[in-house]
């Protein structure tokens, strides 16, 4: 019993220094991942070149990942992997505040380079970090574990990529300062996630020691569960990448927006996510996180649709609104289904692979925008206006062809999708439909005659009560 205890504290010690490692993480991403870009075009990036900064190293990182397992077998655990990357990780962004101050020639060149050797660091403690938070957070509680860090993570990285926002603009007379401040804080930000990380306590390793031929895992996998699932997410996120790079450039160069404008739209994003993160924890702990993933997937194509209708930042704010809305359903869900549906044995090369298949779509994805970007034809006025458009069609078609062949792995209870959204006020109301139903149906069957000549015709009035016509088929359960 005594020993039971102990490791149940040693595990709740671990969960807070994850979210502890979580917030500082958070923190360093609030003052670079909305501002990379930027800072390539304050350099003179072009548009071809923030697509380049975007695919290549997510296929870098895409690729290294695929080595993770391997070299978490060398480490002998996960953390021996995870610490030394994460060090490097935080210490790659000296080199990028240097840039503009250092380094000769065209600097984006050497923007993209160090970014793609910053996301080798980044990228290889994923999977071992993924398999490890696996094992520490038991399987029925994940989504309100997982949501309540991540809204945790989401609010201190809102604060402080507004706080970030506000140094540039401040500094817009001399934007490299300003750059120069946040990047030189994201380093301080990572060192402390690495501290809080070093603290954490790893789980026996229970997964295989065989190494398997990664070929012949991933064939296993093509016509798996989860394989279907890592198709899914992948073409979601190749037909996401397909845009996702170029709503900066949009903002900031085509319509003029100062930073704390951009910060701001951007901002909205983030707080819808933290708004909604734990209502989808707990729908996705009762209805299982295949449920939420069909929800807000039929939400994720009209986000980009919709940045066709407006230009103006009264209109793309609530837009962002629903952007946070679907999206923090959509990535928690898929985040938790990826733990439930590999195999615990062999979780950290699942996660691996799941991680490099998604890092060559994006990847690919982003490439493809940037090719298509400058030669689309104009749509109202603007190319990356029909960028937007594509990217939204090809995300529907993604949907409506792959989302209905990924099932649940875990047992949940049939949920409608309307009593999932709306709670228990709508199962109620369902409660006493169906028992008025069934009260009234005996004598709800009418033969009509109309004339001696012809044939009864027996109407029936129970049709508004079947399952087709209460729900739309996209939310089916089927």
């Amino acid at each position: 019993m005594a020993t039971n205890n102990t490791r149940q504290s040693l595990t709740r010690k671990t969960l807070r220094s994850s979210i502890l490692d979580g917030v500082c993480h958070s923190a360093m991403l609030g003052l670079t991942q909305s501002y990379v870009v930027p800072f390539a075009l304050a350099l003179r990036a072009n548009t071809a070149q923030v697509g380049l900064l975007s695919s290549i190293p997510s296929l870098t990182m895409a690729l290294s990942q695929l080595a993770a397992p391997h070299l978490t077998r060398k480490a002998g655990s996960r953390k021996r992997l995870i610490l030394p990357v994460v060090l490097m990780h935080a210490l790659m962004w000296i080199p990028v505040l240097l840039i503009p101050y250092l380094f000769p020639g065209d600097k984006v060149w050497w923007l993209i380079g160090i970014m793609t050797l910053s996301a080798v660091f980044g990228s290889l403690a994923i999977p071992a970090w993924g398999s490890m938070m696996a094992d520490l957070v038991p399987e029925n509680t994940r989504g309100r574990y997982f949501s309540q860090r991540s809204r945790i993570c989401d609010f201190v990285m809102l604060v402080v990529s507004l706080v970030a926002g506000g140094i540039l603009q401040w500094t817009t007379g001399s934007p490299f300062l300003g750059f120069s401040v946040i990047f030189a804080c994201a380093v301080i930000a990572r060192l402390i996630s690495w501290y809080f990380l070093s603290r954490m306590h790893e789980p026996l390793l229970k997964e295989s020691t065989n190494n398997s031929n990664l070929l012949n895992v991933i064939k296993g996998m093509r016509s798996s569960n989860l394989g279907k699932f890592i198709t899914y997410i992948s073409l979601i996120n190749f037909a996401t990448s397909l845009s996702g790079p170029f709503f900066a450039v949009y903002m900031l160069r085509d319509l003029g927006f100062d930073y704390l404008t951009y910060v701001a739209i951007n901002a909205t994003s983030t707080i819808a996510t933290v708004a909604f993160l734990a209502q989808w924890g707990k729908r996705a702990d009762r209805a299982g996180n295949i449920k939420v993933m069909r929800i807000t997937s039929f939400l994720i194509p009209l986000v980009p649709l919709l940045w066709l209708v407006s230009k103006q930042v009264y209109y793309l704010i609530p837009i962002q609104v629903i952007s946070g809305f679907a999206w923090s359903g959509f990535t928690l869900a898929s985040g938790n289904f990826l733990y439930d549906a590999s195999p615990r044995e062999n979780r950290t090369q699942s996660i691996a692979i799941f991680n490099a298949v998604n890092g060559v779509a994006i990847c690919l994805g982003a490439l493809a925008g940037g090719f298509l970007a400058p030669n689309l034809p104009h749509l109202l006025g603007n190319n990356l206006l029909s960028l937007f458009l594509v990217s939204g069609a090809l995300r529907g078609c993604v949907v409506v062809l792959l989302l209905h062949k990924i099932s649940e792995v875990r047992h949940v209870p049939k949920v409608s999708s309307l009593e999932l959204l709306f709670g228990k006020p709508f199962s109620i109301w369902v409660g006493l439909k169906n028992r008025v139903k069934s009260i009234l149906l005996p004598f709800m069957r009418l033969e009509v005659v109309p004339a001696a000549s012809l044939e009864p015709v027996t109407v029936s009035w129970t049709y508004q009560f079947t399952e087709a016509s209460r729900s739309p088929p996209f939310f089916d359960d089927s």
